[in-house]
């Protein structure tokens, strides 16, 4: 079965084709700035194929007409017809409670995830766009919804409940919902095969820090807790967001800046964490450039967001008992060895035992501890389309037997 995994942004798509035969990725692309000026696609089909696309693109209907146009081509595609993808999977970003694994799309969970777009207004309208041009562009395959939350419904109600009036949960939802959960699966999952134990025996703290950063704990194969909350606001300092903070600094900014409910939360996710310590950028490679250079408030933005992570690492260490491994994935878990080994600077004490030598490397699957570390901790790139299409080949399968 060939599978098409879908990303919808509000102004880009990303996408991959899977031959789930082998889990060869046979071609993959990005789309970006749809509906702006300067619209590309950008697609890649075997080692060597690489084509980019200028072209008017102002809504993601015809989005994604061009990348069937890019899949079926005679020069640069990989199938003759539409009609060799077997199933496309969809990556959604809340589900809510409604969902605690991936399900086959119907009119029932289309109503789900509109239910839904309050508490994710940035992402799920998108995502919900894409399910509906895919299933008019392509109405001969089944559709299946893989959700960002999904992972973290295993939470128990002393994780994910607020100290707030229980009748604001049940009325409105008001909950840790916890994100990047596809990820968090994938490379818990891959610790344990690295660890050479079964899942359910592994006890993993997993460390998603990219732009916008999450850690988790996740035990038995279980996500107990995780930093992110009620919305991706809550947690790490992260690219632009500024993660956790006293309540009482919103009402206070508020009045004294005038703002607006609106443009605090832009603010606070747009404005905030790296970017707004830092006074240079939201990217960690240009930060660490600049605290390079000697540039005081990058260094300080590194090391509050070190800190902040290490922290998370720490209370999940008590939360989970114990811990076999820490994994750090993304962008810059995967990408920055000095990231790494300030993080684990100070938990010795919890058996962590980095190895310089081995943490110098970027983007490669590896083990970077000491032999004698009590704790493993694991470098693990993280594939959350690998994931969807997994999910989407053995949702669609079951269907149809």
């Amino acid at each position: 079965m060939k599978v098409l995994v879908i990303n919808c942004g509000s102004s880009s798509l990303k996408y991959q084709v899977f031959d789930m035969t082998d889990e060869q990725v046979l071609a993959k692309g990005l789309v970006e700035k749809i509906g702006l000026p300067g619209s590309f696609l950008k697609h890649k089909s075997g080692e060597a194929v690489n084509k980019l696309i200028e072209a008017e693109i102002p809504n993601h209907e015809i989005a994604i007409g061009l990348v069937i146009d890019a899949l079926t081509h005679t020069e640069y595609g990989i199938v003759k017809s539409m009609d060799e993808i077997g199933a496309v999977g969809h990556r959604v970003v809340h589900a809510g409670e409604k969902y605690a694994s991936s399900v086959l799309i119907t009119d029932d969970v289309m109503a789900a995830l509109r239910e839904c777009v309050e508490l994710a207004p940035l992402h799920n309208p998108p995502n919900i766009m894409g399910i509906e041009v895919c299933a008019k562009l392509m109405p001969h395959v089944q559709h299946v919804g893989v959700f960002d939350t999904a992972f973290h419904q295993t939470m128990p109600k002393s994780a994910y409940l607020y100290a707030l009036p229980l009748a604001l949960y049940e009325k409105y939802g008001i909950r840790r919902y916890g994100f990047h959960g596809t990820s968090h699966r994938y490379v818990s999952e891959r610790a344990a095969d690295m660890l050479k134990k079964p899942i359910n025996e592994v006890k993993v703290i997993t460390c998603h820090l990219g732009n916008g950063a999450s850690v988790a704990a996740v035990n038995g194969g279980h996500s107990v807790d995780t930093s992110m909350g009620f919305t991706p606001l809550e947690g790490l300092i992260m690219g632009t967001r500024s993660g956790d903070l006293d309540p009482a600094i919103v009402p206070f900014l508020m009045e004294k800046e005038k703002m607006t409910p609106e443009q605090m939360s832009n603010f606070l996710n747009k404005k905030c964490g790296v970017l707004g310590v830092s006074e240079v950028s939201s990217d960690f490679r240009v930060i660490e450039d600049a605290a390079s250079a000697g540039e005081q408030n990058a260094q300080l933005a590194l090391d509050m967001y070190y800190y902040r992570v290490k922290k998370y690492v720490g209370a999940y260490a008590a939360a989970l008992g114990g811990v076999d491994a820490i994994v750090f994935t993304a962008g810059l878990g995967e990408n920055s060895p000095e990231a790494r080994e300030h993080i684990c600077q100070g938990l010795e004490y919890m058996g962590v035992k980095l190895d310089l030598s081995r943490n110098g490397v970027r983007g490669k699957e590896v083990d970077i501890s000491m032999p004698d570390s009590k704790v493993r901790v694991l470098l693990i790139p993280t594939n959350e389309e690998l994931v969807i299409a997994r999910d989407t080949k053995e949702i669609v399968t079951q269907a149809r037997n």
